[in-house]
């Protein structure tokens, strides 16, 4: 079996649990997300587009279609098993001289020329930045003049404010209230950056940053909880940085615990017996001519 980095074994496998059929699921939302990222990009005809953290490529390859025969897409990513990933799937396909591959990190962009691009686009990166107003800034540098940056992330503040004694991701478990704050706390530990911003900030710090026309759109939803199968929810992670759940069983319980803790909480998965907080930024903003 291949080594690869965290992010790429999370993009890959684990935040799906290893199911297809999960991972098709996932992947049809997503699509939705990245049509609302590139329509807000307003893209043109012979624009050149980077995509900061873009990962498998779900958003750069859907702008080939959009920035035409003379414009051009820079998959970047931190992780060079994921620009590795996205050059072998375009390889497959025969190749495009249009797509470059840049290795540089969110925070700064270091790599990227300053006023090169026409178009930004990001999902779900800035949550992970401890300088999100560095990224801003790296952001606006990277960008001719009128170009425009659009972007998805969730905030997961929301879900973290929602947070109950006894719950543990939206499932009520009277029975065992500590082993479920206990594995609460777990994974809350190492997310700081996820759950330390909300809309309002991002706003502001692209204002910093010097772009203006920005338009913000959030979606908040409360719902319940879809049905899980069980093997998948076990062997699935929330994201890059922390472990399956399966995994975190086995470090935080003893058997006796871990055996109380499932009996309680797989129907509720199983059975879709929870609630959870959602809630979904899409950002436009464009740099002064």
């Amino acid at each position: 079996m291949v080594e690869r980095d965290n992010w790429a074994e999370w993009l890959l496998e684990t935040r799906f649990g290893g199911d297809p059929s999960a991972r098709r699921a996932g992947l049809n939302w997503l699509a939705g997300v990245r049509d609302r990222v590139l329509d807000g990009a307003a893209i043109k005809d012979g624009d050149v587009l980077l995509d900061v953290g873009a990962g498998e490529g779900l958003i750069a390859f859907a702008a080939l279609d959009r920035v035409g025969r003379s414009g051009g897409v820079v998959f970047s990513d931190i992780s060079s098993d994921l620009l590795n990933h996205a050059a072998d799937l375009l390889a497959r396909g025969g190749g495009d001289v249009r797509c470059s591959f840049v290795q540089a990190d969110a925070q700064g962009l270091e790599a990227i020329d300053d006023s090169t691009v026409d178009v930004l686009t990001t999902r779900s990166v800035l949550l992970y930045l401890r300088d999100k107003q560095r990224a801003a800034n790296a952001f606006w540098r990277v960008l001719r003049p009128g170009g425009r940056a659009s972007l998805y992330e969730p905030i997961n503040k929301v879900n973290a404010d929602a947070r109950r004694p006894g719950v543990f991701r939206g499932y009520a478990l009277p029975g065992n209230p500590e082993l479920a704050d206990r594995l609460t706390e777990f994974f809350y530990a190492p997310i700081g950056t996820m759950i330390d911003f909300d809309e309002r900030d991002l706003i502001a710090m692209f204002e910093r940053a010097g772009f203006r026309e920005i338009r913000a759109e959030l979606e908040i939803r409360v719902r319940r909880q879809e049905s899980k199968r069980w093997d998948v929810y076990l062997n699935s992670s929330p994201n890059p940085l922390v472990p399956t759940l399966g995994d975190a069983l086995d470090r935080l319980f003893t058997p006796p615990e871990r055996c109380a803790f499932e009996d309680e909480l797989r129907p509720k998965v199983e059975a879709g017996d929870g609630f959870t907080h959602e809630a979904d930024l899409f950002l436009r903003a464009v740099k002064p001519e």
